[in-house]
């Protein structure tokens, strides 16, 4: 079953952290350590109604105890209401943060402030931004923060890179261009405070720690096209808040194994940056969902082979 573990600290978003234990069953009373469905950059508002239906039919078919979703659900008031489908369609839990995109239209707080608000009311949502460590087994965990492109890595000073983000976010639309890069690098610094305070919780027994966040943490694990990121567009497709906190735990805790899944770059890659932390970008591609990793958990630790499935 998986439970929230009640020892974590508060996280540092507009709103207080979920309390309470949560937990559920492996589907069809299994008790053995469950599977989990690992879905990145799904962007729903550019599928077409019948491939959502033929992609949910493959992954309810996989019968995964929960999902995992890396961010980029869509867009705007869209997000809540894919949040909402999802859980009307799959009776099992769905474990998320959030991409750049689903900020779109909206301020960044006044974002999370709603779908906080939305996981209050819809049983099956958990928001891992807003939420303590999620136990899965007696020795393992998942837990997560959104991440941002925080102007920590590459050369922001000199980039050529103009992200849509800087027209459809708030926070950035209403500010002039001067602030923009305070703005990143407090997102990313808040972001790997929240998670910090989270790894920081883990007792000792906890041997595997599953992350999920929607940009990458490193450099070595911004994928695209079989490549990793240039200085160019590295301070909007890496997130130095994360990474640090999560070198850091790793660093401390050589005992227990870190695997990171990511999204962000919509190209896949795998990059071991210690020997106890390994992060997974995922795939994506506009118009088509696919089903990223059935991730199982074994005495050796979280497994992530590549599904692949793609509904088109």
């Amino acid at each position: 079953m998986l439970r929230r573990i009640e020892s974590a600290e508060p996280t540092k978003t507009d709103a207080s952290t979920e309390t309470g234990t949560t937990a559920i069953e492996k589907r069809g009373g299994d008790t053995s350590r469950p599977k989990l469905a690992w879905i990145t950059d799904p962007h729903f508002d550019h599928a077409k109604l019948e491939t959502w239906r033929l992609w949910a039919d493959e992954l309810i078919a996989y019968s995964p105890d929960a999902l995992v979703v890396t961010g980029d659900l869509s867009e705007g008031d869209d997000v809540a209401y894919q949040l909402r489908c999802m859980a009307d369609t799959f009776d099992r839990p769905i474990y998320f943060v959030l991409g750049n995109h689903d900020f779109y239209g909206k301020s960044i707080n006044e974002t999370r402030r709603q779908i906080i608000d939305l996981t209050r009311e819809v049983e099956h949502l958990h928001y891992l931004t807003d939420s303590a460590p999620i136990s899965i087994a007696d020795d393992a965990v998942l837990l997560g923060d959104d991440g941002w492109g925080d102007a920590t890595v590459g050369d922001y000073a000199n980039t050529t890179v103009r992200l849509h983000d800087f027209e459809l976010i708030n926070d950035f639309r209403d500010s002039p261009s001067e602030t923009w890069q305070a703005t990143l690098q407090r997102e990313g610094r808040d972001s790997g405070d929240r998670l910090s305070i989270k790894l920081q919780s883990l007792p000792t027994t906890i041997k595997h720690a599953l992350i999920a966040t929607h940009v990458p943490p490193f450099r070595e694990s911004c994928w695209y096209e079989g490549r990793t990121t240039d200085e160019n567009w590295a301070p909007f497709f890496v997130c130095g808040g994360v990474g640090a906190a999560l070198r850091k735990a790793a660093q401390a805790n050589p005992h227990r194994m870190y695997t990171v899944l990511c999204g962000h770059t919509h190209h896949d890659g795998d990059a071991e940056i210690l020997p106890n932390l390994i992060v997974h970008t995922g795939y994506s591609r506009y118009g088509t969902l696919d089903i990223e990793s059935i991730i199982e958990l074994t005495d050796d630790g979280f497994h992530v082979p590549r599904t692949f499935a793609s509904s088109t």
